[in-house]
């Protein structure tokens, strides 16, 4: 059943990369970030379209990164918006109206596995809304102004990664109120958290990571 269409933002411009070429544009191996993100979607026998939100001086560029990705056909590259949030509620304008599932996925984090897509998809569709995530294993403190305030409890702190996969019809939702209550959140999940919905968390992978600074760029390229 090809029921479900993936949202990628992918307007980020790699300030923290240091790189004049948006991030997602960069090479890892013979293909850019952005198409080796791409790919793992286009091959999943259940999703029916990709949908890229790029910078609007890159939608060419980025259509022609994604040229020869497989099945190239059912990717879409449409012009993201100022914020991720924009670039998310733009591309779900653009994805199929018959879409029973809407996946939202980072163009940078290149790593994702079948597996771990499956298990988000699979909550997704039997309570609505699902997050992947890591429990945090570091102590976290919290500070103001360089000097600790507190030690954080860290037995309920998860990391938050992409996929997250919602029902398409609570994802437009949580979009729409969040568009007329002009509400600026982080992801996915906390725009459908303020419905009152409940989000599943299923466990993410360490190496599923999103590549944001030059460090992350050489370990990527070292893999």
């Amino acid at each position: 059943m090809r029921d479900v269409a993936v949202v990628i933002p992918a307007g980020g411009v790699g300030r923290r990369l240091g790189s004049r070429t948006p991030k997602q544009l960069l090479r890892l191996g013979a293909r850019t970030i952005l198409a080796r993100t791409v790919e793992h979607f286009t091959r999943h026998p259940a999703v029916s379209a990709v949908v890229v939100a790029a910078p609007a001086a890159y939608v060419k560029r980025t259509r022609a990164a994604l040229r020869e990705v497989p099945h190239a056909a059912r990717v879409r590259v449409v012009e993201g918006g100022a914020e991720r949030q924009d670039s998310v509620r733009l591309g779900l304008q653009a994805a199929p109206d018959d879409a029973a599932v809407i996946v939202v996925h980072d163009a940078v984090r290149p790593f994702v596995t079948r597996a771990l897509l499956d298990r988000v998809i699979a909550a997704a569709r039997s309570g609505g809304a699902a997050i992947c995530a890591l429990p945090i294993a570091e102590t976290v403190k919290r500070v103001r102004d360089s000097v600790v305030e507190a030690t954080v409890d860290r037995s309920a702190l998860w990391a938050v990664q992409t996929p997250q996969a919602f029902r398409a019809a609570l994802l437009r939702e949580a979009h729409e109120k969040a568009r007329r209550d002009h509400f600026l959140g982080t992801d996915e999940s906390m725009l459908v958290e303020r419905l009152g919905h409940a989000v599943a968390v299923v466990p993410g992978l360490a190496e599923n990571v999103k590549i944001t600074t030059p460090q992350d760029l050489r370990r990527a390229r070292a893999r």
